[in-house]
């Protein structure tokens, strides 16, 4: 019962009738993640820089960021939804998760810069800031990509998970009326737009 034939998703994925609400539920939740994944990103790259170029802030940094991940999707969702607006609660859920990823990406890639060319610039009498911008910040590009092309998923996760919290539209909203009004057949078929849209 709770494993239907995926002919049975299919058509109801495809059905001409149903086809708005997937499309109202995608759209709202691409939306929410797009936000979330922007203001994660933000949030992410500013600390790691921070962090960078102020040394002292480093571990405190490092330990609030491991704070934040560590603390569950599903227990932050309340406090956003006290701070903030229920409509901004699954972006601000989103964020969590993407700030993590693309903090650890960006300090991790602003150390790879080698001892060589460090020495380098400081015989050639570059500072702190043209040393950042000029090679750390290029050298830590590569893992600075991964870090993002990572935090898309984990974005898309945030966002669903915030939408158990009283938003209006979305696929969490989906998946929490399906599971409640036990329509197996279209828990899949939020299940399998979560998936598209996660890749």
């Amino acid at each position: 019962i709770s494993w239907p034939p995926l002919s049975a998703v299919l058509e109801m994925l495809t059905d001409e009738g149903r086809r708005p609400l997937f499309q109202r539920a995608l759209v709202a939740t691409l939306q929410e993640t797009a936000q979330g994944y922007l203001w994660g990103t933000t949030a992410g790259l500013a600390l790691a820089a921070l962090a960078h170029l102020v040394p002292p802030l480093r571990r405190g940094s490092d330990r609030l960021a491991a704070v934040l991940n560590s603390v569950p999707s599903i227990a932050l969702g309340p406090i956003f939804l006290v701070l903030l607006s229920r409509d901004s609660t699954p972006a601000a859920v989103s964020s969590i998760h993407v700030f993590f990823i693309v903090f650890v990406s960006m300090g991790s890639g602003l150390q790879r810069a080698t001892p060589a060319h460090r020495d380098l610039f400081a015989v050639l009498g570059a500072d702190r800031l043209k040393r950042f911008w000029r090679l750390e910040l290029p050298a830590a590009l590569p893992a600075l990509a991964s870090g993002l092309r990572l935090a898309w998923p984990a974005a898309l996760i945030g966002a669903i998970i915030g939408e158990w919290f009283g938003a209006s539209r979305g696929i969490g909203i989906l998946i929490i009326n399906a599971m409640q009004n036990f329509q197996i057949v279209l828990l899949w078929c939020a299940v399998l737009l979560a998936v598209g849209a996660s890749l």
